[in-house]
């Protein structure tokens, strides 16, 4: 990691903490750990919950702000470099990934935060979505190695 200070490492360990404790809290506040309050939120035909679409435009409200500033600085606050993605093309495999993500989203009514908070907040069977999460990465890293 390439800091300014010597303390870059513990900045960022103690960042990272304080980030995934707001965020948890915040996912497990707003409900999106409740696979039925997701469901009812994708249920646009039927008793449509609107409330996460506000949860999810105030994250854009705060993240935005914060994401100009942080591409600003070039640094994360601990010190290390932000590495920013080099590609912004809008392919098969980005559209594929979206629709395989929506489609999980909807069947399970959790997406990979909210089911590590659940699983960490003791909720069991968020492990059969992490265990199936977990080796979907696998298999995708497998099939996706250089040749």
């Amino acid at each position: 990691m390439d800091c300014k200070d010597k303390n870059c490492g513990l900045k960022a360990a103690l960042s990272s903490l304080l980030a995934g404790l707001v965020f948890g809290l915040g996912l497990i506040a707003a409900g999106m750990t409740d696979p039925m309050k997701v469901r009812a939120f994708l249920d646009l035909a039927g008793a449509w919950d609107p409330s996460l679409a506000l949860v999810m435009g105030a994250a854009i409200a705060v993240g935005l702000p914060a994401a100009l500033i942080a591409r600003r600085r070039g640094r994360s606050w601990s010190g290390a470099p932000i590495e920013w993605p080099q590609s912004n093309a809008i392919d098969a495999r980005l559209i594929g990934g979206g629709v395989l993500f929506g489609i999980g989203w909807g069947l399970a009514g959790l997406c990979p935060g909210p089911a590590l908070v659940a699983l960490g907040s003791g909720w069991g069977e968020a492990a059969i979505f992490v265990a199936a999460m977990l080796g979907g990465m696998a298999l995708h890293a497998l099939l996706d190695r250089p040749r």
